[in-house]
Formats: structure tokens, sequence, C-alpha cells
């Protein structure tokens, strides 16, 4: 089986837990930390998939690692996928684990590339634009700072790209130039 479908067997049964207990937003931050260590220090996936380090003290590295900032359902999942041999999906499984969080909240994350640091004003102006138009409740926006872009905006939503920025609209009249259309 793949990781991926891996990862999503075990982000569904966490949201479903997660659901049933009325704690989703709690594991999908305390999920988020997790993400943030795991990113953060890449020694800590190599110590837990490490194949000559026994459960137990995988186990016992979690506990101390995370003590009093997981629920006991978010160190449960950690210690399933220790204990299953598949914590190489934890990073895939968080990433579902949020897609299906954001889903259900009808949320939806946006990556607003910029030729200049947005304002606080100017994103929650994006995101109540674009959440209506990808049809959603909550839009976080995060922004990134592109000097290449020149001006105007670039906006991810998932697999949806809005493009209105200046170099797209320079290359697109470079190509009509060269192709003759123009």
């Amino acid at each position: 089986m793949s990781n991926q479908a891996v990862a999503n067997r075990y982000a569904y049964a966490l949201f479903q837990l997660a659901e049933e207990k009325g704690i989703l937003n709690e594991v999908a931050q305390e999920m988020e930390l997790v993400k943030e260590v795991v990113n953060s220090t890449p020694e800590f996936l190599q110590f837990l998939g490490h194949p000559k380090v026994t459960a137990d003290k995988k186990r016992a590295f979690i506990e101390t690692s995370f003590k009093g900032s997981l629920s006991e359902t978010s160190l449960h999942t950690l210690h399933l996928l220790i204990e299953n041999k598949r914590i190489d999906s934890l990073v895939d499984m968080i990433n579902s684990f949020k897609g299906m969080s954001y889903e259900a909240q009808n949320m939806a994350e946006a990556i607003v590339y910029s030729a200049k640091p947005l304002t606080g004003e100017e994103q929650a102006q994006i995101a109540e634009i674009f959440g209506k138009k990808v049809n959603k409740a909550k839009l976080l926006v995060t922004n990134v700072v592109n000097k290449d872009l020149i001006g105007g905006l670039k906006i991810r939503i998932g697999d949806r790209i809005y493009d209105g920025s200046v170099k797209s609209q320079l290359d697109r009249l470079e190509r009509q130039l060269i192709a003759g259309t123009r």
C-alpha cells in the first residue's frame, strides 16, 4: 500500500475520532505543532524511524517531547504510527487530516504571492472576495513576497491558481508577439 494511502487512512480515523469527541480544532492545532517540530528538526523523524530504537523508547520520547502539549487522542495516534511502523507517513497524515478538517469547517488555505508585503486589511479583503469565489466560509491567507512578480497578485487556493501578476501579463504578451497573434 502506498505511503499516501496509509496516511489517508490514519488521517481519516483521527478525523472521525476528533469530530466525534468534539475536539477537531484542538487536534488540528496539535497536529500543526507536531508538523512544525518535524519540519524544524529532521532528526526527530530519523530517531522515530530508526529500526534499532525500541518502540518503548520512541513512545517515551514522544511523551517527553510533547508533555502537556498534546491531547490523549493525538498522543495515541502518534503511538499507533510508531507501533505499526508507519511513522514515515506522519507528515502526509497531518496534511490529509488538515484537509479533512478544513473541509468539515468549510475553510480553505490561500497562498498569496505579491511583490510587496500585504497589510492585514488587504489580506482580509482577499479572504472575503476569494472566499466567495471558492464557496468557503473562511479563507486563511498566507502572504509570500516574491519580487519577481513586479506587481499584482498570484493566489493559490488548493489546486486553483488565480494569476493577476504583471509578470504573467508580460509573459502572455511576449508569447502572443512571438506567435504573431498580436
